[in-house]
């Protein structure tokens, strides 16, 4: 009786610290969200009210937009041609392998060219923002801003932002071509697909709003990967292990964000 007392007890503790353990999470979750909001907003009011630095955004544009071209490249041209047959490998159960442009087309610029470009430059770009301002701040340079009477939000938030936002765009539109010169390879040199047919197809089975839904995406992604990146470089405390903490957490808050806003715009783009 005393056994079976003791390990109702043991059963209840644990339910208990595991409820616990799961507040715990939820607050810093809805904490964290909310942080990122207001420095987006912040970020924002910065930007429309005070003068850009011009060549502070260039700087950033290479770095994010021009040196992620052959990560870029290379994700997008072996996603196009991996979809490419098994898009194949499942229509020639019904002759109707000649759809395999439709399908890589359309796949690349409503769903992975944005998706998967944005998960690259979150891996690259959000992990070094957060390093970068991440060890501004454990070596007090941000203070140091803020002590010259320099708004570290204009200094280095606005410029990433505003690289994120337009190279995130065309980086997308460079990942839907690159993926559907893959499947282009794979369809005509491996398939038999003749060129005119692929070309013809593709150009045909896209509309305005599959590129823009894309598109779209692109644009909120880039915000999403800066912001983040900035305000986990923010945040870092604890020398270079939490400069390593802040990165990790960096580039797993963009992944996931970017996932679910992915599934959230397109059932809005579905719906409506």
């Amino acid at each position: 009786m005393i056994h079976a007392r003791l390990g109702k007890l043991r059963r209840l503790v644990s339910i208990r610290l595991w409820l616990g353990r799961l507040g715990e999470q939820s607050i810093g979750l809805a904490y964290h969200a909310g942080a990122i909001t207001l420095l987006f907003r912040d970020t924002l009011v910065t930007l429309f009210t005070t003068p850009l630095r011009v060549q502070s955004t260039l700087d950033q544009m290479n770095r994010i937009g021009v040196m992620s071209l052959p990560l870029v490249f290379l994700t997008a041209l072996f996603t196009g041609m991996v979809l490419s047959l098994q898009s194949a490998y499942q229509l020639r159960l019904f002759a109707a392998q000649q759809f395999t442009s439709d399908l890589v087309a359309l796949s690349m610029t409503r769903e992975l060219g944005p998706v998967l470009t944005a998960m690259v430059v979150a891996g690259r770009v959000g992990a070094s923002i957060a390093a970068e301002i991440g060890t501004m701040k454990v070596t007090e340079q941000i203070d140091a801003l803020r002590s010259l009477a320099v708004d570290p939000v204009r200094y280095l938030v606005v410029p990433r932002l505003v690289a994120g936002f337009f190279m995130l765009f065309f980086l997308t539109i460079y990942a839907d071509c690159i993926g559907m010169l893959g499947g282009y390879f794979v369809s005509v040199f491996k398939l038999g697909i003749s060129s005119h047919q692929y070309i013809k197809r593709s150009i045909d089975i896209l509309m305005i709003k599959d590129i823009m839904t894309g598109l779209f995406k692109a644009f909120i992604f880039g915000a999403v990967i800066s912001t983040v990146g900035c305000y986990f470089g923010f945040t870092t405390q604890g020398g270079a292990a939490g400069v390593g903490r802040a990165t990790t957490l960096a580039v797993v808050t963009a992944l996931i964000l970017i996932i679910a806003l992915d599934c959230f715009f397109t059932a809005v783009f579905y719906f409506f």
